[in-house]
């Protein structure tokens, strides 16, 4: 399943009824790590989400190289579809039946965790940790509970494209994108100001991703409240307040999609957008003029950190074969297995050292390249800003606070408060 950032909205789904699964387990982590220390040996139950359809061969060889390594174990690969498929977890853990290695998003592997249905990997697993990006091993730490839980796997970021044609008409440079917020906030101003207002920025409102690149505390260390309501959130939506007066947001930005997002940079009547490699191969073919005049950057940040999304592997704290499933999970994402996942689709490995290889540092002329190029050196040091615990419900909260605030019905001070509190308080009865 390929991650960008609309797939990644759609599918981080049902957090809320997942957490029912705390009521059946323990009072979070895991037991028993010193058993998958034990022989690898048995039968490993491995569940996907979505991938069979594409990439059967490719399972079926990590699978057979497996059991090829560990002559004494099997892996039996079950595959479900995108749809339904928290509440398949959810049904699982409750009934017991939750296969021993799960690929799960940070999201979805907090409730399992926290019902102690997720093996702790720094305990069970710590010797491991140095294979993988920091930023990555660090996504499946959950609020709260001690340890990591589950293995990173594969990853995406999204760059930044912009309309140099757009920057170099208002008199920006356009070999010079903003990089900071506050760049970017002048700049917007400044392409308003010069355009007659014909001319915005930006097509959409921030999104809690938004309020962690600017350097916002999202989060108290324990998960229990929200605090992006934080004098620099604050700060943060008093600034999109000013760019929507001035003309500097699209005048749709409060009700805007992904999609209608970017469909405005396509036809050119915003100057930046966040996109995929696929969006860039769309432009080339969908509308050319803009296509001449594009650039690639990063996604604007004050913190030096570009934002993650990532994929993993859970290992079942209650598997009758951890020492086997531990194994697989890590075999399936090592350095090799990953690199070789990724020249199949348009993911990145999670592995220290892969996104040095020439594969994700050199360009060789086409859109692919020069995306996956950009993507890549963003990644060494990328995060997940959005916290596990953000449901759906949640982001919906933000989005219409965030609105009241840029259109002046409420000051963003009392817009943020409200959010907070609203979303705190679904946390504490979801």
């Amino acid at each position: 399943m390929r991650i960008s950032r609309r797939a990644a909205a759609a599918t981080a789904v049902v957090v809320t009824s997942a957490l029912a699964l705390t009521a059946c387990g323990s009072s979070g982590g895991s037991d028993g790590a010193d058993s998958a220390s034990g022989k690898v040996e048995g039968q490993v139950t491995f569940q996907t989400w979505n991938l069979k359809a594409n990439f059967k061969d490719y399972f079926e060889g990590v699978i057979s190289d497996f059991e090829h390594k560990y002559p004494h174990t099997k892996v039996k690969w079950v595959d479900q579809p995108a749809e339904g498929y928290p509440e398949k977890l959810s049904a699982d853990a409750a009934g017991g039946t939750l296969p021993d290695v799960v690929n799960v998003s940070p999201d979805l592997a907090y409730p399992l965790a926290k019902a102690g249905l997720a093996l702790d990997l720094d305990k069970a697993a710590g010797k491991y940790r140095g294979e993988y990006l920091p930023g990555a091993w660090q996504s499946h730490e959950m609020p709260g509970l001690p340890g990591v839980y589950a293995f990173p796997w594969y990853l995406n970021t999204g760059p930044m494209f912009y309309n140099k044609e757009l920057f170099r008409k208002v008199g920006l440079d356009p070999e010079k994108p903003p990089t900071t917020y506050d760049q970017l906030f002048r700049d917007a101003v400044s392409m308003a100001r010069h355009s007659g207002r014909k001319t915005a920025m930006l097509a959409s409102t921030p999104s809690i991703e938004d309020f962690g690149r600017y350097g916002v505390r999202l989060m108290n260390a324990q998960g229990t409240e929200f605090t992006f309501n934080e004098p620099k959130g604050v700060e943060l939506l008093r600034h999109y307040k000013e760019l929507y007066a001035a003309g500097a947001l699209d005048s749709q930005a409060l009700t805007a999609q992904a999609e209608s997002s970017g469909r405005k940079f396509q036809q050119e009547s915003v100057a930046m957008n966040p996109g995929s490699a696929l969006d860039l191969e769309n432009f080339k073919k969908e509308a050319p003029s803009l296509y001449r005049h594009i650039g690639i950057t990063d996604a604007v940040n004050n913190t030096g950190k570009a934002n993650m999304y990532v994929q993993g592997l859970m290992v079942n704290a209650q598997s009758k074969v951890k020492a086997a499933a531990v194994a697989f999970a890590h075999f399936v994402t090592d350095k090799e297995n990953q690199m070789a996942f990724a020249k199949k689709v348009t993911i990145f490995p999670s592995t220290k050292g892969s996104l040095d290889d020439p594969y994700f540092t050199k360009e060789d002329g086409t859109d692919t390249t020069r995306v996956r190029v950009a993507s890549a050196k963003s990644l060494k040091t990328a995060v997940n800003y959005t916290p596990v615990l953000l449901s759906d419900q949640m982001k919906t909260v933000l989005r219409n606070a965030v609105a009241k605030a840029v259109q002046g019905k409420e000051s963003p001070r009392a817009a943020l408060d409200g959010a907070v509190a609203e979303c705190s308080r679904l946390l504490k009865t979801g």
